[in-house]
């Protein structure tokens, strides 16, 4: 029950809300029944999103005389303190969203679970794939939502930097070995990306002439990883969590343990990934890396077609994979019903409209979200095809969601935000940092962890 209590922790005097009430068509018998729907906690802000609510609220309203539906729009940098304030005076909306995972977690143990609902209606789920349905179903609190947006994972891979040392593509299929046979798997992946990182003298990272002081091109990086380690070392080294909810312990896990050791050598010592100097250089775009040109490769999510309109020969291709397992990360977009609700039948009801009726592909459109129902995937896909006219297997994102990471990389952690921060510091100095002893440093984050799981609970 104590994850419930960070709802309440945050109090403000001035909300900085905005209510768009929608007049309804009045029910006959009685007043609809008002079902408030609370935007600020992902998307949904901008002037263009509000725009395409607004015609979402006013199209439901005009399709139901038993349901007015209202939406309360917050700004994104206040919308945790707005909505822990609405909820702790007892206003609390019946639902939010969109929201992913690691927005969702400050209100875990908050939500409705959705299945006694979709029993008693006979509700349909196969319009969905079933691995998109488990990853939101959490063991505590049951069917906490249902699939809308998803943002499969992948490696992007620069056609041109492959081209240019005669190194063949990584495979684009599931279960596909590499070119020459073996494996793609972490292995492979160092070894390709060994080769495809540079020196200003043109030495690759394998030879003895390499200088790792003058690297002018990398071979693979995380892709706006939000300097966490748990999003840079779940893909491809599988799914895990620094908590452990039996023992209530910080614990690691051993292919997270065996990932970090690869991933702090690939800053420091093999030199295939850009360290923080590297990073946060001009050369590479203070961050965005593989937009720079100057990455061959960069693990990210499909959200990421958003910035990638400098490098003109691109395409992707599939996580490698760890002990045989593949894991390709997901991000995932939804909405939520609280609990607080006292119209949950209704609450159901407008959820169904936002996430499988007819607001969805509008608000799908302007999320800039692949759809979770694989009816609308088609128009999306043509959509990015127009885009991106050099020609993307679109396949290997599709495919990517069959690999989902469950525990998802960011669910939630006792006492979410410090513990968030703690990694966060944690990561960076890592990647910042030579010659430190992995393991010891292991012990330090799971002792500092620890502390911070261990306030929650008192």
């Amino acid at each position: 029950m104590f994850r419930k209590l960070a709802v309440f922790t945050v109090l403000i005097a001035a909300l900085s809300v905005m209510v768009v009430p929608i007049s309804p068509v009045q029910a006959q018998g009685g007043e609809p029944v008002v079902i408030t729907w609370f935007i600020g906690l992902g998307a949904g802000g901008q002037p263009e999103h509000r725009e395409a609510q607004d015609r979402v609220v006013e199209q439901f309203n005009a399709e139901h005389d038993d349901i007015e539906l209202q939406i309360i729009v917050s700004d994104f940098d206040v919308s945790r303190q707005t909505l822990s304030t609405l909820i702790a005076s007892g206003d609390a909306p019946d639902i939010i969203g969109p929201v992913g995972i690691g927005g969702s977690n400050d209100y875990a143990g908050t939500f409705l679970d959705l299945q006694p609902i979709i029993d008693e209606l006979g509700y349909d789920l196969s319009r969905w794939n079933p691995s998109l349905i488990e990853f939101y179903r959490d063991p505590e609190e049951g069917l906490t939502a249902l699939p809308f947006a998803t943002y499969p994972s992948f490696i992007y891979f620069n056609r041109d930097l492959f081209d240019a040392a005669g190194i063949a593509y990584p495979p684009q299929a599931f279960g596909e070995p590499y070119a020459d046979g073996d494996e793609w798997n972490v292995d492979k992946l160092r070894e390709i990306a060994m080769l495809l990182t540079l020196d200003e003298n043109g030495n690759n990272a394998t030879s003895p002439e390499f200088d790792p002081t003058k690297i002018v091109q990398f071979g693979y990086a995380p892709q706006w990883w939000g300097d966490d380690i748990r999003s840079a070392v779940t893909s491809p080294f599988g799914a895990g969590s620094f908590y452990d909810p039996e023992t209530g312990q910080a614990v690691m896990p051993d292919n997270w343990r065996e990932g970090i050791k690869w991933i702090y050598a690939g800053w420091h010592e093999d030199h295939f990934m850009p360290n923080y100097d590297y990073q946060q250089s001009d050369m590479l775009l203070n961050g965005n890396v593989f937009n720079s040109g100057r990455v061959a490769m960069a693990y990210s999510h499909l959200w990421y077609t958003c910035c990638v309109g400098d490098v003109p020969n691109w395409d992707i291709a599939v996580v490698p994979s760890y002990e045989g397992t593949y894991t390709a990360k997901l991000h995932a977009d939804t909405f939520r019903i609280l609990e607080y609700t006292e119209h949950p039948i209704e609450a159901f009801k407008v959820l169904d409209y936002l996430v499988a009726g007819p607001a969805m592909p509008e608000l799908l459109q302007v999320y800039g979200a692949a759809p979770a129902d694989e009816v609308y995937l088609q128009p999306f896909l043509d959509e990015l095809d127009a885009r991106f006219p050099q020609g993307v297997n679109w396949d290997v994102a599709i495919e990517s969601l069959q690999y989902p990471d469950n525990p998802n990389h960011e669910s939630w952690l006792p006492n979410h935000t410090q513990s968030v921060v703690a990694i966060q510091n944690w990561t960076l100095n890592m990647q910042a940092t030579p010659g430190l002893d992995v393991d010891a440093e292991i012990e330090t984050l799971l002792q500092t962890l620890q502390g911070i799981f261990d306030a929650a609970q008192s």
